[in-house]
């Protein structure tokens, strides 16, 4: 059996892009490793920002990890960055940043579990950290580096895949007209840019208990969160909006199509 090594920058990040295959790959009896680089203490929560924040969310993570099927959870120790009003880099952040820290210190941290662990596969996030989160974006520059300090064969970037979102984005505009489509449209990567798309059906129960885990993120805030709207979604329809997890895997021929976390072309 394998090992993979899921690189995130805050507790539920894994829940949201990757929890099915973390399930699934469990399930099949490989070896599955999470890695968080903050314990997301700045994160949008009814609990101040800070350490009480932070432990809450650990707790939380570890429960996360257990119904996935994890055989060990790390934190590399940086603090949350936050986010500015405006989506961008937070000007009060903490003075160990994620967002700030040296990219070859911080890789050199990821790169020594990765070795401990003789990984085979580590999942980063696409260059434009998904949505724009700058602790997102450190998880690609970060991650980049240390599977090459580590040699881990294969770097998977964890995405979505944009066109579907745009179209269901743009659905929903027609009833919430305050949806802003514009800045979904560079987000993630376009599905011919995507080379795995992961069927994860048989694991939403695992991945929806991992989504359930993190209850400080399910509310907070002035609106309904995130969160909390997919957890009110009924199971079947679930399955099939949430059945999907895609991947980025650089130097393969666009428009490949693969199906398993470490199947090759």
């Amino acid at each position: 059996m394998s090992t993979a090594v899921f690189f995130h920058a805050h507790p539920d990040d894994e829940a949201l892009l990757t929890a099915g295959t973390m399930a699934m790959l469990a399930h099949e009896g490989h070896r599955v490793v999470l890695v968080v680089a903050t314990a997301g203490e700045r994160g949008l929560a009814d609990l101040p920002h800070g350490d009480e924040l932070g432990r809450a969310r650990m707790d939380e993570l570890h429960a996360s990890a257990a119904a996935l099927g994890c055989a060990r959870v790390v934190q590399l120790g940086y603090g949350d960055s936050g986010l500015a009003i405006d989506g961008g880099v937070a000007e009060d952040r903490p003075d160990n940043a994620f967002i700030d820290a040296d990219i070859e210190e911080a890789a050199q941290r990821l790169a020594a579990v990765l070795k401990e662990e003789t990984a085979d596969l580590v999942t980063i996030y696409d260059p434009a950290g998904g949505y724009g989160h700058p602790d997102h974006v450190q998880v690609y520059r970060v991650g980049t580096r240390a599977a090459e300090i580590a040699g881990t064969p294969i770097v998977l970037e964890a995405t979505v895949n944009r066109d579907l979102l745009l179209k269901g984005i743009r659905l929903a505009a027609r009833f919430h007209p305050s949806l802003d489509v514009r800045s979904f449209e560079r987000a993630y990567s376009p599905g011919d840019a995507i080379t795995h798309r992961v069927n994860v059906r048989r694991h939403a129960r695992a991945k929806r208990a991992a989504m359930a885990a993190h209850g400080t993120q399910a509310t907070g805030g002035d609106g309904e969160r995130t969160l909390g709207a997919m957890l009110k979604i009924p199971h079947p329809l679930y399955r099939f909006v949430f059945g999907t997890e895609w991947y980025v895997r650089r130097g393969l021929p666009r428009g490949t199509r693969l199906r398993h976390p470490f199947d090759n072309p």
